[in-house]
């Protein structure tokens, strides 16, 4: 059995910049909360999206279990526009109801999809009855879960909490399935 958490990043500090864009003090707290879902759990690897807020969720959690954070760019978030939009939202359902146009100038869903799709196939063959984390984003993360259960889409990404934490777990490579993850008070 491979199991692969998918962390959805905690809540950040609204800015243009996608990439240095840090969590809030809020964003911080719920990091080091989440690091209690993973009480009892033997992880091997961590991964992240390059951005700040994604490294900064997982980061916890990687001082928790002593490893170090791998960051890789398949899975940071589908760039919807190279500038800023107008209507961020209405931007979202246009890609989620049209998955391979995105008129915005980034990556449509089917082409963000097969980026984030590749990497899994490409992870599950090299971390065969491991554990993993990866640190990513709401988009991406959703567009993965939808390849291997369509019941995940625009109306499940609209209700995505942050951070959000999805377990998904796989025989060898055959997709078994997707469980939330959440904290028993």
């Amino acid at each position: 059995m491979t199991t692969i958490y998918l962390v959805r990043h905690a809540h950040s500090t609204y800015s243009t910049d996608e990439q240095a864009r840090p969590l809030s003090e809020q964003g911080r707290d719920d990091a080091e909360q989440l690091t209690t879902l993973f009480d009892g759990i033997t992880l091997d690897y961590i991964y992240a999206s390059p951005y700040r807020r994604a490294i900064e969720t997982v980061q916890p959690l990687a001082e928790k279990s002593g490893l170090v954070i791998q960051e890789t760019e398949a899975v940071q978030e589908r760039l919807l526009a190279p500038g800023e939009l107008p209507d961020f939202r209405q931007a979202v359902r246009y890609v989620w109801n049209h998955p391979d146009e995105n008129p915005y100038g980034g990556e449509s869903n089917v082409t963000a999809q097969r980026r984030i799709v590749l990497e899994i196939k490409r992870l599950l063959e090299h971390h065969q009855n491991q554990t993993i984390v990866i640190g990513t984003h709401g988009n991406i993360m959703v567009l993965l879960m939808q390849y291997f259960d369509p019941a995940y889409g625009y109306d499940f990404w609209n209700t995505l909490k942050m951070p959000a934490v999805y377990k998904m777990t796989f025989k060898a490579k055959t997709f078994l399935q997707i469980e939330e993850m959440c904290h028993h008070d």
